[in-house]
């Protein structure tokens, strides 16, 4: 079997556990988060990280962890990814702010650029930068009425866009992100995710609710993300962009999860060739920095100066991360997705033959993998056992968990994490 060390202190075994969990420090750390900290806040599990290195995750009792979650599949060149860490600090020594949507900074400019050449448009583009991919939904959002002169937008079940007004009204991931904020935005219908779904849109909300031509965009998860990693068939997005032609609607990928290289492709919508109106990036696009990115083509940005901005989105911090990180995606690490990821399924496939009453399927591309389970209780059970192990997963959808580790996963640690992951749903399956 083989033995995962520290990249960086090659000095211990990942994961290694040496306390029980959460340990003592651990405990009197949450104790005190939770007396200061708003409770909206929603905890996956007891682990109060300290340090991180790679794939290697340390919580404060010195417990090391395997982290196939990523920060929600941010940390795409793995945590403290010392080429980043340089180019932020580099960064740093010059300039620390200057705000971008008052004064012509020049990263942000630099930056702007990288992300039109990596675009899957083929036209020109322009970018506005924000914090994050709920900023660049509510800006895409504004844009999309303000170019179209139209008020509704489109949007599916199980899609999560955000919690902010805009981007919440338009999240149908779960109940529970809209309970007690009504009213929330008006004009936004949801119809189910996949070919059914358009369906639906074409047959009852065109011809029975609303026409076509009172619609702006349709905001749509090339692949779904807290819905369950869920991948469409594969005339879905296709389709979807032949209606939005036909009836002038704007097509909005919100790759916020999807893209940067996680699914084994720079983009998502690489997978079904389709170009959208507006894409949307943050997440892995810059390694954990707080930035995100709204690509719109050129000709839709017809809105004027003061019609949105943001002191701190595309920061020069945020930026230089962002370029690094594009160049060492475009380097190997998209190609590192795309194969850790077929070798990740195979494991877990495998797994599903030996452990079927537990195990109902396993999907995903590239480096977004998800695990469809019996149930709910399952779900959070083989979370947990996960945790128990150290290795570190996240619940996605109802039903299933999610694989999400950065793109520099070896295949050492990809064979550890199905390992893993064994172990865990065994566990669960004997208890039963």
């Amino acid at each position: 079997m083989t033995q995962l060390v520290d990249r960086r202190t090659q000095a211990r075994p990942v994961p290694d556990i040496v306390t029980e969990l959460p340990g003592p420090k651990a405990r009197a750390h949450i104790a005190f988060d939770e007396a200061v900290t708003s409770p909206s806040l929603p905890r996956a599990y007891p682990i109060v990280p300290v340090r991180g290195d790679g794939l290697m995750v340390e919580d404060i009792d010195g417990n090391r962890f395997l982290d196939f979650a990523a920060g929600i599949a941010v940390n795409s060149t793995g945590h403290s990814h010392e080429d980043v860490v340089g180019a932020i600090t580099r960064q740093a020594r010059d300039l620390l702010h200057f705000s971008a949507s008052d004064f012509y900074l020049p990263i942000y400019a630099h930056a702007a650029a990288l992300l039109d050449r990596i675009s899957p448009m083929k036209g020109r583009t322009r970018v506005f930068f924000g914090n994050s991919g709920a900023e660049v939904v509510e800006a895409a959002l504004k844009l999309a009425r303000h170019h179209t002169g139209r008020q509704n937008v489109i949007a599916f079940l199980g899609a999560f866009h955000g919690r902010t007004y805009g981007a919440v009204s338009l999240t149908g991931s779960k109940a529970k992100y809209h309970a007690g904020f009504g009213p929330l935005l008006p004009g936004v219908y949801h119809v189910p995710y996949g070919s059914a779904g358009l369906d639906e849109l074409e047959g009852r909300v065109f011809k029975r609710l609303m026409p076509a031509r009172e619609f702006a965009a349709v905001f749509v998860e090339p692949i779904q993300g807290e819905g369950g990693y869920v991948v469409p068939d594969d005339d879905f997005l296709p389709r979807l962009r032949r209606i939005c032609d036909e009836h002038g609607i704007l097509l909005v990928a919100d790759e916020v999860q999807t893209g940067a290289g996680r699914t084994g492709k720079m983009w998502a919508v690489d997978h079904w060739g389709v170009e959208p109106d507006i894409l949307l990036t943050a997440k892995g696009i810059a390694s954990g920095m707080p930035i995100a990115g709204m690509i719109a083509k050129a000709e839709l940005m017809t809105w004027t100066a003061g019609a949105h901005g943001s002191t701190y989105g595309g920061n020069p911090l945020a930026c230089a991360a962002l370029i690094e990180t594009v160049r060492l995606l475009e380097t190997e690490l998209v190609e590192n997705a795309a194969v850790r990821g077929e070798q990740a399924r195979a494991g877990l496939r495998a797994l599903a033959e030996r452990f079927p009453a537990i195990i109902k399927d396993v999907r995903g591309k590239g480096l977004m993998i998800g695990i469809g389970l019996d149930s709910p209780a399952s779900a959070d059970a083989v979370t947990m056992a996960c945790f128990q192990r150290g290795l570190l997963i996240l619940e996605a959808g109802e039903d299933a968990v999610r694989m999400s580790p950065a793109l520099i996963v070896s295949a050492d640690e990809i064979d550890t994490g199905v390992r893993l992951f064994g172990e865990a749903v065994a566990e669960v399956d004997a208890a039963r």
